[in-house]
């Protein structure tokens, strides 16, 4: 009876504490904030209680998340191994690109472009159903035009913009590739088509 239970309650005091300790927050302020007592809270973090709905949401409310997402993933998190990337194909010229986060993850999305020279997104600009776009260049020299706008990025150079406005990207390098990291949130839809 006792494997039962486990299947059938999520265990979500891994994420409950991950979100707590990446706020800075101690269990104090989050009992203070929800109304709950810190043994209470010490314990909901290691799985050893389980909240009623109003008790959750009110914590959820001190850490100032949704209740559905403790819910999304597991709270230990999913790797991603070097070596292993799955390779993805969002089209373009003279590129190859690598999916960093794992596939269901819909909250974000990290993918790694590895451009050769004068490689990139190809002539024509093209729009993604994402609210914001995170460029990291690991190695090379990127040109970014947004709205008719070149941005040009080297090496540890990051910029952020909105996907939703036509863009582009092509690498300046004569030689060797270009390295780069992108970053959406939230993720492009599974199959994604620029729009």
């Amino acid at each position: 009876m006792e494997a039962v239970s486990e299947v059938e309650v999520p265990r979500i005091g891994g994420r409950l504490k991950a979100v707590r300790q990446a706020r800075r927050l101690t269990l104090t302020d989050v009992a203070e904030a929800s109304g709950l007592t810190k043994g209470f809270l010490s314990k909901l973090e290691r799985d050893q209680a389980s909240a009623s709905v109003a008790a959750l949401v009110r914590v959820c409310a001190a850490l100032g998340i949704s209740p559905g997402s403790l819910f999304e993933a597991a709270p230990g998190g999913e790797a991603v191994r070097a070596g292993s990337y799955p390779p993805i194909a969002f089209g373009g010229q003279g590129l190859s690109e690598y999916l960093l986060t794992p596939s269901g993850e819909r909250r974000l999305q990290a993918i790694l472009s590895e451009v050769a020279p004068g490689g990139g997104s190809g002539e024509e600009t093209y729009a993604l159903p994402a609210e914001v776009e995170f460029v990291f260049v690991l190695e090379g020299d990127l040109e970014v035009t947004v709205g008719g706008e070149v941005t040009t990025l080297g090496q540890g150079d990051a910029f952020t913009f909105s996907p939703g406005t036509e863009h582009g990207f092509r690498s300046l390098r004569a030689e060797g590739t270009t390295r780069v990291l992108w970053v959406f949130a939230p993720a492009l839809p599974v199959g994604r088509e620029p729009i």
